[in-house]
């Protein structure tokens, strides 16, 4: 049986041997590119339609396929704080800005969370004279603390 892991190590083999982007990926399956990156990198759980198209795209055989449609193990990184300076600077902003965040989003709601299940993510380039930008664009359902 591969393993998540393997499937994702053949995917981004293939993507790279055929000079294709994530977005491109993400076309041809139908999904969003954010979402769709994600489930290539094992975190999301693909239906036999999705998988069938990455693997057709990708020139892959059934196991990856297989292993697509498997339930992952999300958040699977390191519980060490995370070393790649892009992912640290993710980690830093919550960090730095978490309180703010929880403290605005519970003044405007109320007391609960974010989903991140109920949720959808947007990465855009904004073009800037001084430099070009990027827009991490976040929103999810809103779950209230219930009592019981």
């Amino acid at each position: 049986m591969l393993s998540r892991a393997e499937a994702t190590d053949r995917i981004l083999a293939a993507k790279e041997s055929r000079g294709l982007s994530f977005r491109a990926i993400a076309e041809h399956v139908g999904r969003d590119p954010v979402w769709t990156t994600s489930a290539l990198l094992g975190q999301q759980v693909m239906d036999a339609a999705e998988a069938d198209a990455v693997v057709e795209l990708l020139g892959l055989d059934r196991e990856v396929a297989i292993a697509l449609q498997r339930h992952p193990s999300k958040g699977s990184l390191s519980p060490t704080v995370p070393t790649d300076p892009l992912i640290y600077r993710f980690y830093e902003i919550v960090q730095v800005y978490g309180t703010t965040l929880k403290a605005l989003i519970e003044e405007e709601f109320g007391a609960g969370i974010m989903s991140a299940i109920d949720f959808e993510m947007h990465v855009e380039r904004m073009p800037d004279p001084k430099g070009d930008r990027v827009r991490v664009t976040m929103h999810g359902k809103f779950l209230p603390y219930r009592k019981w």
